[in-house]
C-alpha cells in the first residue's frame, strides 16, 4: 500500500470527536412558567382600582407607609408590629414609583403572579407538563387568589414566598445541597417575617416529608433549615405577642365557609391515582398545606379566636395543584372515550359560576369595610367649622388617607396626631374633656360604627355617646359600607 493510500485513513485517526449535540431544552417550563403569570397579571389588573377606593387596613398601609423609616419602626413599637416590613417594603415603592393607589396594589398583583408561576413549576416537577400548565391556570382564577391580588397588604406577598419556598423544598429532596436548603430557610424566614402565620406553612412541609418517606438526611436537612426560620422569627413572635390585641376584633372563624369547601374538594381529588413523577408525592405536598394550616388556626381558635381565612392564603397552592392533577387525571381517562364531552361541559360551567364571583370581587361592596366612602360622607356632611368625632378611633386612621375629607372641620378628642404620637388612631383626650370640647360646638359630624355592632366601652367613647345622647339631637345619618355617618346638632330645648 502506498503513502497515499495510507494517508486518508491517518487523517480521519487524528480528528477530534465530534461533540454530541445537545437536546434542546424543553419548553414546557417556560410554558408553565410564562402562561400562568400572564393570565394572574391580566386578572390583577382587571378593575384594580374598585372605582378608586379602598378598605380599612389597605388605608392603614397607605398611611403609615408614607412615613419615615424611623416613624414606622417607632409605629410598630405600639401596635402593627407584624405588618412592620411590608409597611418598609411599601415605604421603599412608594419613594421609588409614587404613592398612588395603583402603586399600593400593584406589587400583590405581581407578588401573585410570581405565585401562579411557582404553583405551575411545582405540577411540573411532581406529575407532568399538562399537570403544571393545569395548576397554573387554575390557580389565578380561584376567587380569594383574585381578591388578595388587588389588595395593598402583605397576603400576595406571602404567598409568593411561601410557593417558592416549597418548591426549593421539592428540588432540594433530591439534590441535598446545603445552598439549596439555605434558600429554602431564608425564603420561608421572609415570609414569616412579613405574616407570623406563614410559619404553619413549616408545619406542613414537615408533614410532607415524613409521610413521602424521604431519606433520614433529608429530614435532618430539613429540621436544621426549620429550627433557623424559628429561630429568626422567635423575637418578633414574642414581641408582637405583647400587640394581642390587633386580633381581638376576631369573635370566630372570618369566612370559614371557603376553607372548608375548599378542604374538602382538595381531599377527594387527592383519593383519585394521581401518580408521582417527583420526589414526593403531589397529594402528599398540597394536602397538607391546603389543610394544615387552616385547621391549625382553628384548633388554636378554641383558646383565642384567630381564624381568618387570608392569614393562610397560601393554601390555595394546595387546591390548586389537587385540581390541576385531577383533571389531567379525568383527561386521561376520558381521552378515548365518548363521554369526554363531559369534562369539557363541566369545564365551561366551572368557568361560567366564577364570572359573578370575578365581578363582585372588583366592586367597593366585595370588601367589609370602605375607608374612601366613609370619607365622603364625611366631606359631604361637613360644614367648615364643624366638630368631628370618631366614636371608634379606627375611623380616624381609616380616614387619614385623605386628610382633604376632614380638614375644613375640628377632631374633637385628638390631643395627639397619629404621625407625631406613632400610633395609627392618634391619642385621645381624657373622657372629660372631650366631653367638655363638644359642648363647644353646636353642630357635630360623628362618624359611628354599623347598626348592630357592639358599642365600645372604653371611658372616652363612652364619653362621647353619653354626651350625643343628652345633648345633640340626631340631624341625619348617612350609612356607608363598615360605618353610618351621623349629623348632630346641639339640642337647646331645656326639657
Amino acid at each position: 500500500m502506498s503513502v497515499d493510500e495510507r494517508a486518508p485513513a491517518m487523517d480521519e485517526a487524528v480528528l477530534p470527536p465530534v461533540p454530541a449535540r445537545r437536546r434542546a431544552p424543553s419548553p414546557a417550563g417556560a410554558v408553565v412558567v410564562i402562561v400562568p403569570l400572564t393570565l394572574t397579571i391580566a386578572l390583577g389588573l382587571w378593575g384594580i382600582r374598585r372605582k378608586n377606593t379602598m378598605w380599612g387596613d389597605e388605608a392603614v398601609t397607605y398611611q403609615v407607609a408614607h412615613r419615615d423609616l424611623s416613624q414606622i419602626w417607632l409605629t410598630a413599637q405600639h401596635i402593627d408590629l407584624v405588618h412592620a416590613l411590608h409597611y418598609a417594603v411599601m415605604h421603599g415603592i412608594f419613594g421609588l414609583f409614587g404613592g398612588g393607589l395603583l402603586t399600593l396594589r400593584l406589587p400583590s398583583v405581581l407578588a401573585m403572579s410570581v405565585a401562579a408561576s411557582g404553583v405551575g413549576l411545582l405540577g411540573l416537577r411532581l406529575a407532568g407538563p399538562r399537570v403544571g400548565l393545569l395548576a397554573g391556570l387554575v390557580f389565578p382564577l380561584l376567587p380569594q387568589v383574585q381578591k388578595y391580588a388587588q389588595e395593598g397588604r402583605s397576603y400576595a406577598m406571602v404567598c409568593a414566598l411561601v410557593t417558592w419556598a416549597t418548591y426549593a423544598l421539592v428540588v432540594s429532596v433530591p439534590q441535598r445541597a446545603r445552598w439549596r436548603w439555605a434558600v429554602y430557610g431564608s425564603t420561608m424566614l421572609l415570609a414569616c417575617l412579613l405574616h407570623e402565620f406563614a410559619v404553619l406553612a413549616l408545619v406542613a412541609h414537615g408533614v410532607t416529608l415524613v409521610v413521602s418517606r424521604v431519606p433520614r438526611p433529608v429530614l435532618r436537612a430539613w429540621s436544621a433549615a426549620a429550627a433557623g426560620v424559628v429561630a429568626g422569627l422567635a423575637p418578633l413572635a414574642i414581641f408582637s405577642a405583647g400587640q394581642s390585641e390587633q386580633v381581638s376584633w376576631i369573635g370566630g372563624p372570618v369566612r370559614l365557609q371557603y376553607f372548608v369547601v375548599g378542604a374538602v374538594v382538595g381531599v377527594v381529588c387527592a383519593l383519585a391515582p394521581l401518580g408521582r413523577r417527583g420526589p414526593v408525592p403531589l397529594s402528599a405536598l398540597a394536602v397538607p398545606i391546603l389543610v394544615l394550616p387552616g385547621l391549625l388556626l382553628l384548633i388554636t381558635s378554641l383558646v383565642k379566636p384567630l381564624f381568618v381565612d387570608r392569614y393562610v392564603l397560601f393554601g390555595n397552592i394546595g387546591i390548586a395543584l389537587l385540581l390541576g392533577a385531577w383533571m389531567d387525571y379525568f383527561h386521561r381517562r376520558q381521552r378515548a372515550s365518548h363521554n369526554a364531552w363531559i369534562a369539557w361541559t363541566a369545564a365551561v360551567v366551572a368557568l361560567a359560576a366564577l364570572v359573578q364571583p370575578s365581578l363582585s370581587l372588583r366592586t367597593p361592596q366585595s370588601r367589609s369595610n370602605d375607608a374612601t366612602a366613609i370619607g365622603d360622607a364625611v366631606r359631604e356632611e361637613g360644614r367648615p367649622g364643624d366638630g368631628l368625632l370618631y366614636v371608634s378611633g379606627r375611623y380616624r386612621a381609616w380616614t387619614a388617607a385623605d386628610p382633604e375629607d376632614t380638614r375644613s372641620l375640628t377632631d374633637l378628642a385628638l390631643a395627639q396626631d397619629p404621625v407625631s404620637s406613632n400610633t395609627l388612631a392618634g391619642v385621645e383626650l381624657p373622657a372629660q374633656e372631650i366631653a367638655a370640647r363638644m359642648l363647644e360646638f353646636d353642630r357635630i359630624v360623628a362618624v359611628r360604627d354599623p347598626a348592630g355592632a357592639p358599642a365600645p366601652t372604653d371611658p372616652q367613647n363612652e364619653a362621647k355617646t353619653s354626651t350625643l345622647r343628652r345633648h345633640f339631637r340626631e340631624y341625619g345619618t348617612t350609612h356607608v359600607n363598615g360605618a353610618r355617618v351621623t349629623v348632630y346638632v346641639r339640642d337647646r330645648d331645656p326639657s
